[in-house]
């Protein structure tokens, strides 16, 4: 609540991503108390084109979407905003939410947050999403002109579970 009165106060439209539709519940709360109106989709929306066309023609400024029910087709680009309430293990899967707002016919810039508290398991997530992006990279997309992966056998170790990380 520290970053959504502002936002929605400059006019912005804002999708908020969490993995957990009980935070999506406490944060309802919120809006309401602070008088913002939003839309939710979760897993257990019954009429999901109308939830998603009351956030895109509607006069919602904020979209509340669980992490695992966006799914494909799913293009949300009056939003100019996004944020990741929690962090996902799996970068794709963010990065993905994210490009939820990114889509044909997106004609602003979109800012993207990710909120994250320190000495958490959230924080350790990050470090393992960078680690795993890091390794796709070595294995998939060099860049450096050179061929062949980027990881030593070290790195192979650690990732079957038997190296010193």
């Amino acid at each position: 609540m520290d970053l959504l009165p502002g936002l929605v106060a400059e006019g912005r439209k804002v999708i908020l991503f969490s993995q957990f539709t009980s935070m999506l519940a406490l944060i309802e709360e919120e809006l309401a108390r602070h008088g913002i109106t939003w839309g939710k989709l979760t897993g257990q929306t019954v009429k999901r084109d109308e939830a998603v066309a009351a956030f895109q023609e509607g006069n919602a400024q904020v979209f509340l979407v669980s992490l695992k029910a966006g799914g494909t087709g799913l293009n949300l680009t009056t939003a100019d905003t996004v944020i990741h309430y929690d962090p996902w293990w799996n970068p794709a899967v963010e990065r993905q939410a994210t490009d939820r707002a990114h889509r044909i016919g997106q004609d602003k810039p979109v800012f993207v947050y990710k909120l994250l508290a320190e000495n958490t398991v959230e924080e350790k997530i990050l470090r393992l999403q960078q680690k795993k992006m890091a390794l796709a990279e070595g294995i998939c997309g060099r860049q450096d002109g050179e061929t062949g992966p980027r990881f030593s056998a070290e790195d192979l170790l650690d990732l079957l579970g038997t190296g010193p990380g």
